[in-house]
């Protein structure tokens, strides 16, 4: 079942398709990688390369997402809120944060807010720029600009308006952007559908053409920094077939502009006569990363990026065949690409000295990490290092940073998910996590273990592995259903223990091609992509097997409390034995059967 879109994604170099992402065992010279990292004052818990280190910036500011480094070495955050975040409650304060270190402990001792409020009537955002003199940041559909004012952290308390009218619908209502060294600002004005289909996300719905919604989203818009009071308007639109441009990479010139591209969703459960294999739903299409071009067409939503190919192929609902290019022979094909569903969010083009010349003049990407994998596991949840050669990818990429999630790389259980990405004026690399409000500053000190290399991206078209339900399960015991995770489940009336047990498999998507837990958690306690099914409450029906069943069949097409609606089924070709076997289930998982008296 599916109840909102994913943001989700390894790299891949595209120019150098032969070799890109080869080097699965290690450093190209033999040498082996490190993803220790540890040094003095290092209190991350993440995995980096030799000679670099980490320390938690600061902890708990709300769910962070983009971030930008002042001259004065002020660091300024965007934090969001709403529905995305489960409906939890925001942060006191304004949305935005000012963090400070004044002692030179790699730690902020100064923290402020300032900015909307809920009260006031903000959600947050999630881009945020400086420029002469004036901090740029995303309020719901706008975007505003405040006066920096020196020897103070806070800026002026009276924003003026650059833009406002930006799109908020849909899948994807964030407005990440980056301003130019000559005062262009680019906006990204991502999709509101997964593929623009006459019902999004629903199974073998055909794609509308003309895809009308590429007037107004599915691009990047451009604007003066400079000037107040500009309306949204299709006139602005300066490149477009662009699905979700979280991530922007400027050069110290502005002569390149480099942008993620979140992959389409659920090609193999909307489209199970095309893409046949049940593994392409966790290896379809590449993740990207883009040279923007002025009225550039990048293939959203006629085309993905299959990365077995490798190339341009044409989706599903547009006539594709799975292999065919067609008109997408006709697109800008990505500077690189990486494993699917990965979420490439923050990105920045370090041009710093502070670290090794490796890292100088190539990208650092965070990957917000995937839903889409599901039943396979999931991927992403790091920050990779993508080096370039002029305006293409030089090589394949490297992990960077890892361990941000914890022992679990899910939506719900990650403890830690990167977002954003900001250099600082000492050349630290600052990365924010938007589950827990984390900043991390990660430095580099060299030492004897500075000469290692980081670990190598595994290869985009490498397996997605044994299915994450099944490496889950403990071993049978010797009663007959020990291990299994329905022992202890009441069947409903009607039903039968058996039945339960086949509904545990579709929601773990092992039958079926459901992927209820992609949005749901692998514990269907719900994420920030679809809510608790555990929990007793319902929204649109009252409980009863009878009424799970009906919400699952029919989907649900205007969602309370999510962005994004759920397809009829999840957008999987359930049987009606399948619908109502995960209905018993998910009764199932609110009615646990009394414990037995020994």
């Amino acid at each position: 079942m599916r109840l909102i879109r994913s943001q989700n994604r390894v790299f891949c170099s595209a120019a150098a398709a032969l070799t890109c992402c080869a080097l699965s065992l290690g450093a190209a010279d033999g040498r082996a990688a490190t993803n220790t990292g540890a040094c003095d004052g290092d209190d991350s818990a993440l995995k980096l390369p030799g000679g670099f280190c980490a320390t938690i910036f600061a902890d708990g500011i709300g769910h962070a997402r983009d971030v930008i480094v002042a001259d004065d070495g002020v660091v300024y955050v965007n934090t969001w809120s709403g529905r995305y975040y489960g409906n939890d409650r925001p942060h006191a304060g304004g949305f935005l944060v000012a963090l400070k270190d004044t002692k030179g402990t790699g730690k902020a001792d100064v923290n402020e807010r300032f900015g909307e409020t809920v009260q006031s009537g903000g959600a947050g955002g999630t881009g945020i720029g400086i420029y002469k003199g004036w901090l740029y940041a995303e309020l719901n559909d706008k975007i505003l600009k405040y006066p920096l004012k020196q020897g103070s952290i806070l800026p002026g308390n009276k924003p003026q308006v650059v833009v406002s009218g930006l799109p908020l619908s849909g899948d994807h209502p964030m407005h990440p952007f980056a301003i130019d060294a000559g005062g262009s600002l680019y906006i990204d004005v991502a999709s509101a559908t997964n593929s623009c289909q006459e019902k999004n996300r629903t199974l073998k719905s055909a794609g509308k053409n003309p895809c009308i919604e590429l007037e107004t989203r599915g691009g990047v818009w451009r604007y003066d920094a400079g000037k107040t009071n500009q309306v949204f308007s299709r006139q602005e639109r300066y490149a477009t077939g662009i699905r979700n441009a979280e991530g922007f990479g400027i050069d110290a010139i502005g002569h390149r502009i480099f942008v993620t591209q979140h992959g389409r969703d659920q090609l193999h459960s909307n489209w199970p006569d095309v893409i046949k294999s049940a593994d392409k739903e966790a290896t379809l299409p590449s993740e990207e990363v883009m040279l923007l071009k002025q009225g550039g067409d990048y293939g959203w939503p006629m085309c993905y990026h299959d990365p077995f190919k490798p190339g341009l192929v044409l989706a599903p609902e547009y006539g594709g065949d799975g292999s065919t290019a067609g008109l997408c022979a006709q697109k800008i094909e990505p500077v690189a690409y990486f494993p699917a569903h990965w979420a490439p969010n923050g990105m920045v083009l370090y041009s710093q000295k502070a670290f090794p010349a490796h890292y100088q003049q190539g990208l650092f990407i965070a990957f917000h990490g995937s839903w889409n994998r599901a039943p396979y596991p999931q991927g992403g949840y790091n920050v990779v290092y993508q080096a370039l050669s002029g305006d293409k990818s030089s090589g394949g990429c490297e992990i960077f940073a890892d361990g941000f999630a914890g022992t679990d790389k899910s939506p719900g259980k990650a403890a830690h998910r990167p977002n954003g990405l900001a250099v600082g004026p000492d050349g630290a690399l600052y990365v924010t996590d938007d589950v827990a409000g984390r900043i991390y500053r990660i430095t580099y000190h060299g030492g004897a273990d500075a000469e290692t290399q980081p670990t190598p991206c595994p290869s985009a078209t490498d397996s997605p592995g044994p299915t994450a339900a099944a490496q889950a399960r403990p071993p049978e015991g010797t009663h007959p259903d020990a291990g299994s995770a329905t022992s202890g489940l009441t069947a409903p009336a009607g039903t039968t223990p058996a039945m339960v047990a086949l509904g545990d498999r579709v929601y773990h998507g092992q039958a079926g091609g459901a992927t209820c837990s992609g949005c749901h958690g692998s514990d269907a306690k719900g994420s920030p992509l679809g809510p608790d099914l555990t929990a007793n409450k319902w929204l649109w029906s009252n409980g009863s097997y009878a009424g799970i069943a009906a919400t699952i069949a029919g989907g649900v097409a205007h969602p309370k409390n999510y962005r994004a609606p759920m397809p009829a089924m999840g957008g999987a070709q359930l049987s009606s034995d399948q619908v109502m076997a995960v209905s018993a289930y998910i009764w199932a998982l609110n009615h646990p059967a009394a414990p037995k008296e020994h």
